[in-house]
């Protein structure tokens, strides 16, 4: 049981760095808590998903507090490459944040904190992008194996 406690424990922690600028890769984890076939599905699902959720609302907040700090000289983005992120962001909209399981995911996310995403909206659509990608990763490892 302890050991259960501490491998999902572990899980949600890389899950969490995964979704921040961290180079973690949750499923290569997850994937393997799943082979190992001795916790229920639903709660590797549960666990790296939440931490994933968490780890893009990290980035979120970084959003909303970095650009506080536009216009110094060490903030990481330039003023074109922040419009540009203004522009697509406006064009696209906060629908983009379905796509926040991808590899550039977490960049939307910092950039629904930039625009001051309505929080409820943010959590809701990471949610359900972060949730259904952790599912169709334990389908594919049922399937493959």
């Amino acid at each position: 049981m302890w050991s259960d406690l501490l491998s999902l424990g572990g899980l949600f922690l890389v899950a969490f760095g995964a979704a921040t600028i961290l180079p973690f890769q949750s499923e290569i984890v997850f994937v393997a808590l799943q082979l190992r076939g001795d916790i229920a599905i639903e709660l590797i699902i549960l666990f790296a998903s939440v931490g994933n959720i968490l780890g893009s609302g990290l980035n979120y907040a970084l959003g909303r507090v970095l650009e506080r700090f536009h216009g110094r000289r060490w903030f990481p983005v330039s003023d074109a490459q922040l419009e540009r992120a203004r522009e697509w962001y406006l064009k696209w909209g906060v629908w983009t944040l379905l796509f926040s399981w991808a590899p550039l995911g977490d960049a939307l996310t910092i950039v629904a904190g930039v625009m001051r995403t309505n929080v409820w909206l943010f959590f809701l659509l990471v949610s359900i992008a972060k949730t259904i990608r952790y599912i169709v990763v334990a389908m594919i490892t049922a399937a493959a194996f």
